[in-house]
């Protein structure tokens, strides 16, 4: 058997291994076997036209992983740039994209019991080598082999997917899976920045920018619940009333009026506490402006840009921090599971499509058309 840390470098790999019972099929242009699979998947890097939704070779679990039957995966904008192509990202076409995703598993690889097949699980779409110091000390987002499925492997945009054994996380038979699917990659995002990452006490305040996304509407949840005050900041009256729904204690449109000066105002020019921002270059200036002495901000993506400064004279007065944060360890992503199986926390779902769907969710997506989480029915 393989040890774990050969299995990373598998998130590479299309596996093309011929289950039992079926056959090679070489009158097929993709070199597919019979019976494939029905995915979304790209075979270059562009725009959305390049997704298409047919078949493909349905995989096999390979040592330590399960085969999953996927009932419902979600979109996170993570997907639109792996489809338009990262820096440095290289994968084996055709690739399946979906982070999040949730099913039943129907069969497991070597090295893994028949007990899991059957079980209703929703999976944590981050992959590790969990044999270096940062695995062990549950840092795995910062591992050497660190991986996501859906951006460096296949993910759940399919009708099965090869998944590790060790990400599964149960969940009870009353969760959706529509709505277990719409938590992972957000929920523990939102959790590690604000929790562990900027250490949120309760009877702080917090300021989540981009309010309206998934790790964002996440985070409002995870922050009331930890006993926050929360400012909110999003566009356009509809977005303001959902977020004022999620329960922030105040939200700011920002068409309508400087965030920044609304948060002086609102904190008797104190600012806030800690920070929880995903906009990046738009809002860089306004959120530093908006932090309180001793304060944290917390960055966890750059969807209008990666250029942004610090006036370092600023930074030592107000001795304030500014931290990125990306995903979370297996600890984290089990406590934040935990609430949103118990239901103390609820994720947004904004529609629930069929997979055929996928090219106009992927379209809706990238227009700024979804509240919390899209998600796909295979």
């Amino acid at each position: 058997m393989r040890e774990t840390s050969q299995i990373v470098p598998r998130l590479k790999e299309i596996r093309f291994r011929t289950p039992p019972g079926f056959t090679w099929d070489a009158t097929n242009p993709l070199g597919a076997y019979v019976q494939p699979m029905n995915a979304a998947y790209f075979e270059a890097h562009g725009g959305i036209e390049n997704i298409t939704v047919g078949d493909l070779p349905a995989p096999e679990p390979g040592p330590n992983e399960v085969l999953l039957e996927v009932r419902a995966a979600a979109l996170n904008h993570l997907d639109l740039w792996v489809l338009g192509g990262l820096p440095g990202l290289e994968l084996e076409m055709p690739h399946v994209g979906g982070s999040d995703m949730a099913g039943v598993v129907r069969a497991v690889g070597a090295g893994v019991g028949d007990e899991l097949i059957g079980r209703r699980v929703a999976v944590n779409p981050g992959v590790s080598c969990n044999e270096c110091e940062a695995c062990a000390a549950d840092e795995q987002p910062v591992c050497r082999h660190f991986g996501i499925l859906g951006e460096h492997g296949r993910g759940g945009f399919a009708e099965v997917a090869a998944v590790p054994a060790r990400n599964l996380y149960p969940i009870p038979d009353e969760l959706p899976f529509e709505v277990a699917a719409a938590a992972p990659l957000v929920y523990q995002t939102a959790w590690r920045a604000l929790m562990t990452r900027a250490g949120l006490k309760s009877g702080e305040t917090v300021l989540i920018t981009g309010a309206s996304g998934g790790v964002s509407t996440a985070g409002i949840q995870i922050a009331k619940h930890a006993g926050a005050t929360v400012f909110a900041v999003t566009s356009g009256p509809e977005n303001v009333r959902r977020v004022e729904d999620l329960g922030a204690d105040l939200v700011i449109d920002r068409l309508q009026e400087d965030f920044s000066l609304r948060i002086r105002q609102e904190t008797t020019k104190r600012g806030v506490d800690v920070i929880l921002d995903s906009v990046g270059e738009a809002m860089w200036d306004g959120c530093l402006k908006s932090l309180a002495p001793l304060g944290r901000m917390v960055v966890y993506g750059r969807t209008t840009g990666g250029k942004g400064t610090i006036s370092i004279a600023h930074m030592f007065w107000k001795q304030y921090a500014v931290m990125g944060s990306t995903m979370a360890g297996h600890g984290d992503f089990e406590r934040v599971m935990s609430l949103v199986a118990s239901g103390d926390l609820k994720p947004v779902v904004h529609d629930v499509w069929p997979l055929e769907r996928a090219r106009d969710a992927y379209r809706l997506l990238a227009d700024g058309g979804v509240f919390g989480k899209l998600v796909l029915t295979p």
